[in-house]
């Protein structure tokens, strides 16, 4: 073999494996490029989504509500005050001790019962010296018209003279005045005799006894104790009705009518319920609570209910099925007055102010401002913008789930934020 022959068969396989090297090289290069571009667009991919979150996410949600319509029926509950039909504390009259008191408390009594005496040695010694000064006055009245007839039948005669006549006469009319004086003042210390016992004003029941024997007692004050501070002998109530006493607020005064009536629940009796009856109202407001006073009429005929008890009454009015009644949670009560947040058909906010009316306790009428078929937002950020861009999702079963309904289908037609394509 020439030496030619050898060299061109070296060269042949040198330059396929330079040819294999260079085609493994692209190659190579081809899979790193391919990983590039997919990994860029991964990145890029990933980007673009994590932007359109954040642009989702910064858009505040809200879940919205439709106005209800008024409760059918208004039931209001107040605290009430029981009260005896008649309660009369008993003083005394005259001054003196305590001789004896016969009725205690609890005590069932009827009118003109004595419940103590009071024993007045001062009094008495007046009213015999009443007595006396007016036999003195008759005397002297008596011996006034003997002379005035003895003056008087000697008129016409040399023996006296009409002037003298005349004084004799007017002298038995001042004795006859003076004796109706002392007559007058016999029967006062006679009445105030009267008021030596304490008797009851009305049939009923003795409540308070505060007389003890030989307590010392004030004229027109009752007793006095060792401060001086002067109280009721006796306290008398008539139970056979009771008077309630409930201060009903302005904003649910248009309630009294002739026709109301009320429940009442007392602590003593946790299972049952009294039924009273409207009897009268004071047709004025207290200036400090802006309540008035509504008083009503309950029988008692068996006695179980006592004066001076605490009650809770609760009354039962028919609503206005017109009137539209929000949560509280949806207003916004700002220096402008009371508001509330509205989406539009843009699902932006529009803040409208309203008018609101009786507060039912978790939600409160609208008198003015919205219709039946705004969509409000529900417990709004106190933050919250005219024209903000809101999200709305659905809210969970509750105060108006029928409008959550239509949330759920507003928020589902709600399309988000358009991608940025790559």
């Amino acid at each position: 073999m020439s030496p030619d022959q050898n060299d061109s068969t070296g060269q042949a396989p040198a330059s396929q494996a330079a040819r294999r090297r260079k085609a493994g090289y692209l190659a190579v290069a081809g899979v790193a490029a391919l990983l590039a571009v997919v990994g860029i667009a991964q990145r890029h991919t990933a980007f673009v989504q994590l932007a359109g979150e954040a642009e989702q996410n910064a858009i505040p949600t809200v879940q919205v509500i439709t106005p209800q319509p008024g409760p059918t029926e208004r039931t209001l509950s107040l605290p009430a005050n029981i009260a005896a039909w008649y309660q009369a504390p008993i003083y005394a009259q005259v001054s003196g001790y305590v001789k004896m008191w016969y009725k205690d408390f609890g005590a069932r009594v009827k009118a003109g019962d004595v419940l103590a005496e009071i024993d007045t040695p001062g009094l008495d010694a007046e009213y015999a010296a009443a007595k006396a000064n007016y036999n003195v006055a008759a005397a002297r009245y008596r011996l006034a018209q003997i002379t005035a007839k003895r003056w008087k039948a000697l008129q016409g005669t040399q023996a006296v003279s009409q002037q003298e006549v005349d004084v004799q006469a007017a002298n038995a009319e001042a004795q006859q005045a003076q004796m109706e004086a002392a007559q007058h003042d016999v029967e006062r210390y006679a009445a105030l005799e009267g008021f030596k016992k304490i008797v009851a004003p009305f049939d009923g029941i003795v409540t308070t006894r505060l007389a003890d024997v030989g307590d010392y007692v004030n004229a027109g004050r009752g007793d006095v104790t060792a401060r001086g501070q002067a109280t009721e002998l006796f306290s008398v109530a008539d139970v056979h009705a009771m008077r309630v006493f409930v201060a009903v607020p302005q904003d649910y005064s248009d309630i009294i009518t002739p026709r109301l009536e009320a429940e009442l629940n007392v602590p003593q009796y946790p299972e049952r319920t009294f039924h009273a009856r409207f009897l009268a109202n004071a047709t004025a407001f207290n200036p400090a609570t802006r309540t008035v006073t509504t008083e009503l009429l309950l029988d008692n005929k068996d006695g179980e209910l006592w004066p001076n008890a605490y009650a809770t009454a609760t009354f039962h009015a028919p609503g206005d099925p017109n009137e539209l009644t929000l949560p509280l949670g949806a207003i916004l009560f700002r220096a402008d007055g009371a508001e509330v947040a509205l989406v539009d058909d843009s699902g932006r906010v529009r803040l409208v102010p309203v008018t609101v009316g009786t507060n039912y306790g978790k939600t409160i009428q609208i008198r003015k401002g919205l219709k039946k078929t705004d969509r409000v937002i529900n417990n709004p950020d106190a933050g919250i913008l005219d024209g903000q861009k809101v999200r709305l999702v659905p809210g969970a079963l509750g105060y108006g789930s029928r409008a959550d309904e239509s949330v759920d289908e507003a928020a589902h037609d709600t399309k988000p934020p358009a991608e940025h394509k790559p």
